[in-house]
């Protein structure tokens, strides 16, 4: 009886370990930087925010799933989700055999992404907080200048599946978060605020649903491809879309 207690104990201990590795925080400082986007070298102020370590895991989404059925896949509405939603997934609960638990859930829209933060007390980062702390490399809290750190994202571009590896697989960033570059693409709150406008057209219209693809047209940084794919990526994107490489992590505000 005993040894079965210390048994259950251990477990217990085991998973509440693991679960609080899992949704880790770490504060950011802020400060002000040049975006892509910006304009004239504007710059633009970041508050101090916490982020996720790592993104947001398949089991942590199976389990977020389970607690609100509402966003199960037989369940969810199109008009938050697409026919691609979870779709990689065996049934409505279940990862298929070749997904892992410790990987960055994929095939989830906006609206999904967006709940699951709220859930957890979260919210999505902003554009701006997440190229803040993304232009980290390991020792540096801007290496957007280097071009072996711009080479290495771009390689991952170039590498299938990465999605399949598990959270903490690159680098540790300058602000000890992890993974974001090598394993997903990450949704923000305001994904699609970064695109070209009626007049930069020189018409009138100004409907972001038809101008996929052209968030860069106001870089800063002609060369910073890197850059470029994620914001043209974001301006391609509505919020009920999803991607088999695109997941997300949760922020939230400092007190």
């Amino acid at each position: 009886m005993k040894t079965s207690m210390r048994l259950t104990v251990w477990m217990l201990l085991f998973f509440t370990v693991y679960a609080n590795c899992q949704s880790k925080m770490v504060l950011i400082k802020g400060g002000e930087y040049i975006p892509l986007y910006g304009r004239d070298s504007t710059k633009v102020k970041v508050k101090n925010f916490y982020i996720d370590v790592y993104p947001v895991t398949n089991q942590e989404f199976v389990t977020f799933v389970k607690k609100n059925p509402n966003w199960k896949r037989s369940k969810t509405i199109r008009l938050f989700a697409d026919s691609s939603y979870l779709s990689n997934w065996k049934s409505d609960t279940e990862l298929n055999e070749h997904q892992k638990e410790k990987s960055p859930i994929t095939n989830v829209s906006w609206f999904a992404a967006k709940n699951y933060c709220e859930n957890q007390g979260k919210r999505l980062p902003t554009v701006d907080e997440w190229e803040y702390v993304a232009m980290a490399n390991k020792t540096m809290p801007d290496a957007r200048t280097l071009k072996n750190y711009n080479k290495f994202i771009l390689s991952w571009y170039e590498k299938p599946k990465t999605y399949n590896q598990e959270i903490g697989s690159t680098f540790e960033n300058y602000w000890k978060v992890y993974d974001l570059h090598g394993l997903v693409w990450e949704w923000t709150s305001d994904f699609n605020s970064v695109l070209i406008t009626g007049e930069s057209r020189k018409d009138v219209d100004t409907d972001s649903d038809l101008f996929c693809g052209s968030a860069a047209v106001n870089a800063t940084d002609l060369m910073n491809y890197a850059a470029f794919m994620r914001y043209a990526i974001r301006g391609s994107l509505k919020a009920k879309y999803t991607m088999k490489n695109l997941g997300f992590r949760c922020v939230k505000d400092e007190k």
